[in-house]
């Protein structure tokens, strides 16, 4: 008769695997309402290292409910599995910012990749405003990070990322590795905007000018539910005209406006995204912007 082997503990139960499987998952789930023109906090689920802190209201009660979402690591490291899902209910209005910039750290020796994935689900008469601060990928990280956003009727949303390549203040530029983007907008389950971008250092389009041109720095501005987006794609132009910073353009397409900057400071792409913001948040709500206070410490 032969002894009974004790059970293999799996590595995933333990919490620690440094193989070429290793997964860290993280969770936070969010959910806003509206209750007699205030907009509640009253849902959160979390597992791992996601947070928020308490809401804040810098705009009064009736104002935006604004919310800082918390990574405590600081950035994404091989096996990070990040989720956040955001369900704003009809006539609520939510801001989320992170209190830092994101880092993307360099892979590990099995080359093995992160993930972060974003829903924003945005009911009628909804409006949201997703503006994360800047996120920096170091050289040789490895990921992918997706972002969702799903309308319903007339929601409306503004959101934004910022992406540097590298630390070439430090003289590490971005010369390997692999990032890739995705975004997915639709309104009732019918797709407005689909777009997928590869960053690979190693390919002729990373440094061909009909591509990245080489350039450590870009953003996106997307807009959506907005009464008039020909009109606000002028006003845009019109405010920034004024910087004369070089590397934007805006446009719109099926009624989602986005504006692009492509080129090598972060200051430039925050401050373009910051004008635009500016510009466009009056439309959506008639109110002047309020900028987090965390974004100034």
């Amino acid at each position: 008769m032969t002894a009974q082997q004790p059970p293999q503990r799996s590595a995933w139960s333990s919490g620690h695997r440094f193989d070429d499987q290793r997964c860290w998952e993280a969770r936070l789930r969010l959910g806003f309402q509206e209750d007699g023109g205030v907009t509640r906090l009253r849902d959160v689920d979390h597992h791992g290292p996601l947070r928020v802190q308490r809401p804040f209201y810098p705009e009064g009660n009736h104002g935006p409910c604004h919310v800082y979402l918390l990574h405590p690591p600081g950035g994404l490291v091989s096996g990070d599995r990040l989720h956040v899902d955001v369900r704003v209910e009809p006539g609520a209005s939510a801001l989320l910012t992170t209190p830092a910039a994101n880092k993307l750290y360099r892979a590990d020796s099995h080359g093995v990749a992160w993930k972060q994935h974003t829903r924003l689900n945005i009911a009628d008469a909804a409006f949201v405003e997703w503006l994360p601060q800047e996120t920096i990928a170091f050289d040789g990280s490895r990921g992918i990070q997706e972002t969702e956003v799903v309308l319903e009727k007339s929601a409306r949303c503004l959101g934004w990322e910022v992406l540097a390549l590298g630390r070439p203040a430090s003289q590490m530029p971005f010369v390997s590795g692999h990032l890739e983007q995705r975004f997915r907008l639709t309104l009732d389950g019918r797709p407005l905007w689909l777009e997928r971008q590869p960053l690979d250092p190693l390919h002729r389009r990373f440094h061909g000018r009909w591509g990245q041109g080489g350039h450590q720095v870009q953003a996106t501005l997307w807009a959506a539910g907005l009464a008039d987006p020909l009109a606000a794609v002028e006003e845009i132009r019109r405010q920034l005209d004024k910087m004369a910073s070089p590397g934007w353009a805006v446009t719109q397409r099926h009624g989602v406006l986005l504006l692009r900057y492509l080129g090598d400071s972060r200051a430039q792409a925050w401050g373009l995204c910051e004008a635009a913001w500016a510009a466009l948040r009056p439309l959506f709500n008639g109110r002047e912007v309020c900028p987090p206070r965390i974004w100034r410490t």
